[in-house]
C-alpha cells in the first residue's frame, strides 16, 4: 500500500509542486496558528511532506504517515511511520493538544473508517484537546472530487460534523468555504497573495471548495 501511494504522489506532484505547496502552507499555517497555542503538543496525521507541521509553531511536533516521509521533515519533528487507524499502538494516548488532518479522510475506505479515524485521534488527544480538519467538500467541488483515483469517501461540512460528533467532538469552528480545492488552482500562489486571500473572507465565498473544521474532545 505504501509503495502504491508513493507512486501515485510521485506522478501527481513534482518537485516544483512541492516547493509551491510549501510557500502556500507557510501562509495557511500562519492563519491556523490562531487555533494552536505556541507551546502545544501537535500531531500532523497523514502528514505527507509535512507542509503543516514544518510551518506551525508548537512546543512539541509529531508527524505520522503510512509512507516513510521523514526525509522531508525538519529535525524538530518526531516522525512515526504508521497506518492512521492504528496510531494508538505507536503513539502515547492522551498526549496531544492538537491533531491535524488535511486532505486525508476522503482517502479512507468507508464512512465507518472516517468515524474510526476521528475516534483514534480523540484517543490521542488530551481532555479538551482539539482536532483540526481541512477537507475538500464534495458539495462545492462536484464531480472534480473524483478526479483523484484514491478518493473513496464523499464528505461535506455537514457529514464531517456528524462524523466528528459520533466520534466524540463538539464543533467549535465550521467554515464550509475556506480554501480552493487544490494547490494547482488558477489562483495566484505567491506567499503575499495567499496571505491576502486568507485575510479577505469574501473571496472564500467565491473560491473556497475546502472546509475547515475545528472540534474539541468532549
Amino acid at each position: 500500500m505504501a509503495e502504491q501511494l508513493e507512486d501515485v504522489y510521485a506522478r501527481r506532484f513534482g518537485e516544483l509542486d512541492a516547493a509551491r505547496k510549501d510557500r502556500i502552507w507557510r501562509e495557511i499555517a500562519r492563519y491556523l496558528q490562531r487555533h494552536v497555542d505556541r507551546d502545544a503538543v501537535v500531531l500532523d496525521l497523514a502528514c505527507d511532506r509535512g507542509d503543516f507541521i514544518r510551518n506551525i509553531v508548537a512546543g512539541e511536533k509529531w508527524a505520522s504517515d503510512l509512507r516513510d516521509v521523514s526525509g522531508h521533515l525538519s529535525d524538530d519533528v518526531r516522525f512515526v511511520q504508521e497506518n492512521g487507524l492504528s496510531l494508538t499502538r505507536s503513539l502515547p494516548s492522551g498526549h496531544f493538544d492538537i491533531v491535524f488532518m488535511s486532505n486525508y479522510l476522503e482517502h479512507l475506505p468507508s464512512s465507518e473508517a472516517v468515524i474510526e479515524q476521528l475516534r483514534v485521534a480523540r484517543e490521542l488527544l488530551k481532555p479538551g484537546g482539539r482536532v483540526i480538519v481541512l477537507q475538500p467538500n464534495i458539495r462545492l467541488v462536484g464531480g472534480a472530487y473524483w478526479d483523484f483515483i484514491d478518493h473513496h469517501v464523499a464528505l461535506t461540512e455537514k457529514s464531517l460534523v456528524e462524523a466528528a460528533e459520533l466520534a466524540g467532538y463538539r464543533a467549535e469552528v465550521v467554515i464550509p468555504r475556506f480554501l480552493p480545492y487544490t494547490t494547482k488552482s488558477r489562483l495566484p500562489q505567491s506567499a503575499i497573495l495567499v496571505g491576502a486571500y486568507l485575510r479577505l473572507r469574501p473571496a472564500w465565498l467565491l473560491f473556497g471548495k475546502q472546509s475547515l473544521y475545528v472540534g474539541r474532545r468532549t
